[in-house]
């Protein structure tokens, strides 16, 4: 009977803290998952092979155990696997509490999905740490039904634009290998988080999915500042119009329209547009505002006549 080596399996150090363990496991059991490797017998041996090893070192006590055994292991082979230099009724008797005593788990993460009856266990496994000598917890306890356990949930971030949270979209990604299809609502705003039942880790002994939190990440916008559900922006306004007023363009999310400048608007002066703003979530048919702040351009590259007309200007304005 081989020795397995655990922490080679999920190639991790003897020294890794638990947390290490259950990152590196995490990592392994998603990438040989059955979900996303249906019918790869490679694959899922593999995964039974890393689920096997979190069971015993995602474990403190078991971990415990297991380091002690492997530094008994040659004695306890060179001894036929009888005993020989190694007390192995000792050793049942100290950890074993014999008569088939229940030790109590609590995986970290996707526990023994081929669990159940001990078949996706080793021989090494069930020697050690399965069958009612052991009393490790294995898979063969008396009556020994394994409990489900619903799976970690998973968290995530996820950029939108500006633009699909004013108007809404439906957008497809793809996280821990399986591709989500999510509908982004009127009104979506930066660091809501989203739950979607049941697209995180997978479930310990076939127990449900945990959940998927998605954050939602709002990317910066050329044009607009968002702030609750108002949006501000700069209006460049040329010295012409703001001293003698008029129609000018102004590019919105519900699209472009036409504002009227009051005559002498001075730079910095703020105008709102009620309703231009973003949807209120849930709430569509409500909307913030948009507030356009002016920025007064000053007219650059002036020809001589354009000079003297603005010494003429300045020389009337001191009569």
């Amino acid at each position: 009977m081989d020795y397995k080596d655990y922490y080679k399996i999920l190639g991790v150090s003897k020294s890794a803290s638990q947390d290490e363990i259950k990152k590196a496991f995490r990592k392994l059991a998603m990438k040989y998952h059955p979900d996303k490797n249906a019918g790869d017998k490679t694959a899922e041996a593999k995964f039974k092979e890393v689920n096997e090893a979190n069971e015993v070192i995602g474990d403190p006590e078991k971990r415990r155990k297991y380091d002690e055994l492997g530094s008994n292991w040659n004695a306890y082979q060179q001894g036929g696997q009888t005993g020989g230099g190694f007390d192995w009724g000792k050793y049942q008797q100290q950890y074993g509490g014999q008569g088939g005593q229940t030790y109590s788990t609590n995986f970290g993460d996707f526990g023994s999905t081929f669990g159940g009856g001990g078949g996706g266990f080793s021989d090494f496994f069930e020697a050690f740490f399965g069958g009612a000598g052991s009393g490790f917890g294995g898979a063969k306890q008396r009556g020994g039904k394994r409990q489900q356990l619903k799976g970690d949930d998973m968290q995530a971030e996820l950029p939108i634009r500006l633009e699909d949270a004013y108007n809404g979209a439906e957008t497809i990604f793809e996280i821990g290998g399986q591709k989500i299809k999510l509908k982004v609502k009127k009104g979506a705003y930066d660091g809501q988080t989203l739950k979607l039942a049941g697209k995180g880790y997978p479930g310990h002994n076939n127990g449900p999915n945990g959940d998927l939190l998605l954050t939602l990440k709002l990317q910066k916008h050329p044009l607009y500042n968002r702030i609750d559900d108002d949006l501000y922006m700069d209006l460049p306004l040329d010295i012409f119009t703001a001293v003698l007023g008029g129609k000018l363009d102004v590019t919105t999310l519900k699209g472009k329209i036409k504002i009227t400048i009051p005559p002498e608007t001075s730079n910095g002066k703020t105008l709102r547009l009620g309703g231009l703003g973003m949807p209120k979530y849930g709430k569509d048919s409500q909307h913030g505002d948009l507030f356009v702040k002016i920025d007064l351009q000053t007219p650059k590259d002036l020809s001589p006549e354009e000079k003297k007309l603005f010494e003429q200007l300045r020389d009337l304005r001191k009569k």
